[in-house]
Order: C-alpha cells, then sequence, then structure tokens
C-alpha cells in the first residue's frame, strides 16, 4: 500500500511551532512539499526541513492526496474550495472559514466530492481531556477557562472571539457531550473595541457550562474543572490533572516522554486526520458538528450588538 502524501499551505507560527515538525519527521506519509505566498521566507523554512517548496497552490495539490490549510482565516474559503475541487483532502485550522455562510459551503461541497473536511480543534485530542470525558457519568457543571497574560488587541473583538475563544467554547461543549443553548454572557471591551474579557453560560439539560477568557491576566492559564455526581475533575495547562473522589485525591502528570505537541493534542489530531483520509472514514471533527462552536460564537456576537 502506498503512503498517503500529504502537503501543506502556509507557513506561520502555528503551521512552524505545531504541525511542521509532526508532519516532517515520520515515514507513515510522504511529506510532499508546502505553498505559502511568501515565497522568500517559505524557501528559508524548507530549506530548514529539506522538503520543496512549490510556487502555486495547484502544483502543490496536483501531488497530494491530503493538505494541511495554515493560511489566514480570510484566504480559506478559497484555498479550500480550490482543493476540494482538485479531489484533494483537507485539514484546516480553526475556524473552517471567515462566515457560516462559507463554512457551510465547504462542507456540502466536501460532502459532494465525497471528500475528507477536518477542522483542527487540536484539545479534543488533548490525552489528559480526552480523560476526562471519558469518565464523566452526570455531568452537572463544568466550566472552562483559558487566559492570557497580556494580550489585548490589536485585532477587534470579533477576530479574537472566532480566533482564540473559539477553542473555549468548543472544548467545553465537545466535553460536555451534545448541543448546548446559550443562556447568559457578558463582553467587556476597550475603547478601541478590542477584547479585555468574555464569560458565557450554556445550559445542556441538567448541565451548567461556563467559558471564560481574560486577555490581560497577568498569568497564561488554561483550565478546566468538571464536577459529576462522584468526582471533581481539574485540568490545568492540559498537563495537570487532579480527581477528587469519596476515597480521596489524586494528580497525574504526563510521562516523561510525552512531549507538549502530544500533551496538547496536535500529535492527535495529525495522526487521526490520516487515518481518517487512510482509511476513508469521516473524521470526528467535521460536518455540522464541527462549526456548531462557530454558530455559538455568531450568536454571542449578536446578543452583543
Amino acid at each position: 500500500m502506498s503512503k498517503l502524501r500529504v502537503g501543506i499551505v502556509g507557513l506561520g507560527s502555528i503551521a512552524q511551532k505545531a504541525y511542521l515538525p509532526i508532519i516532517s519527521r515520520t515515514d507513515e506519509w510522504q511529506l510532499i512539499g508546502a505553498f505559502s505566498p511568501n515565497q522568500s521566507k517559505a524557501k528559508i523554512i524548507c530549506d530548514n526541513y529539506r522538503i520543496p517548496l512549490y510556487s502555486n497552490i495547484k502544483q502543490l495539490a496536483e501531488c497530494c492526496d491530503a493538505i494541511f490549510v495554515h493560511s489566514s482565516t480570510s484566504s480559506h474559503f478559497e484555498i479550500i474550495k480550490q482543493l476540494l475541487l482538485m479531489g484533494v483532502h483537507v485539514y484546516v485550522d480553526k475556524p473552517l472559514a471567515e462566515t457560516l455562510e462559507q463554512a457551510e459551503q465547504l462542507i456540502h461541497l466536501a460532502d459532494k466530492q465525497k471528500l475528507a473536511l477536518m477542522v483542527g480543534f487540536n484539545r479534543r485530542f488533548a490525552p489528559f481531556y480526552q480523560n476526562i470525558k471519558q469518565e464523566f457519568k452526570q455531568l452537572a457543571s463544568l466550566r472552562m477557562e483559558k487566559h492570557r497574560s497580556d494580550s489585548i488587541g490589536p485585532k477587534d473583538v470579533r477576530f479574537t472571539l472566532l480566533d482564540d475563544y473559539l477553542h473555549v467554547v468548543d472544548t467545553a461543549i465537545w466535553l460536555a457531550g451534545g448541543k448546548p443553548f446559550l443562556v447568559s454572557g457578558s463582553i467587556i471591551e476597550t475603547d478601541k473595541q478590542e477584547l479585555f474579557y468574555a464569560e458565557h453560560h450554556f445550559k445542556l439539560q441538567h448541565c451548567w457550562i461556563t467559558t471564560s477568557m481574560h486577555r490581560r491576566a497577568g498569568s497564561q492559564q488554561e483550565q478546566v474543572t468538571a464536577t459529576d455526581d462522584k468526582a471533581i475533575y481539574q485540568v490545568t495547562n492540559m498537563n495537570h490533572l487532579r480527581t477528587e473522589k469519596a476515597t480521596g485525591m489524586s494528580e497525574k502528570l504526563p510521562s516523561s516522554w510525552s512531549s507538549i505537541l502530544v500533551q496538547r493534542g496536535f500529535d492527535g489530531a495529525i495522526r487521526h486526520f490520516i487515518q481518517s483520509v487512510s482509511n476513508n472514514t469521516p473524521p470526528a471533527i467535521s460536518g455540522e458538528q464541527a462549526i456548531y462552536a462557530q454558530q455559538l460564537i455568531e450568536q454571542i456576537l449578536r446578543v452583543k450588538n
């Protein structure tokens, strides 16, 4: 059986930090090459990884079975549409597209072309998040916080909600399971319409879900606290799991060989996508459920306005 041929479009920060280190260092698939609009910068990166640099997307796509898209959100729609029409499976950074209308069009096109289209919500593959999700019995409350040390602006509220807060909402509702509805919330903006703080409350049957983000908390911290009828679970920064039950308290840390990219779910997300394409099975984050969190963000923005 021939190896899956993959390529990369966009060589920005996330591609360099999280994807190239994994995609370029395995013999389970073949990395064909990459394309990025800034060819001079891209050449330096490609030379470092010893991979070919393509001058346009069409040439790269003609040589690939699947492509990882890490370009700007504003470019997602046209790039993904082109790749799907060329018969290429696609993995893309969240959000799927700049608008829900565009996202829906891409989902329908992927379905029509019978191709995989996966949105890269890496936290769904973080081992400690997967661990606690499997333990939940009758979840009563779940709170997810993702705070930044000092990251106000320069983009506006809408951009930050779709670029960063989207991770918080998606992870929280995935952990809880199902499709909760928005009950209430608050957004605090700066004078320049930048996000300062966001907090929202959702309801799913008998479970309350809370999400929050502070953009200048003085500390970079991510934490999930979940309570069911048998235990309290707390995961901090995806690398510290604390469980409290009537029988006592336990703590768990990653094994010494576990990399940050494994702990944060990037490794699992990449491998899941590759396996889905290779086995001709739908990825876990595809179709309508891949954009439900984006639908909630749009609702949050409508309520805000």
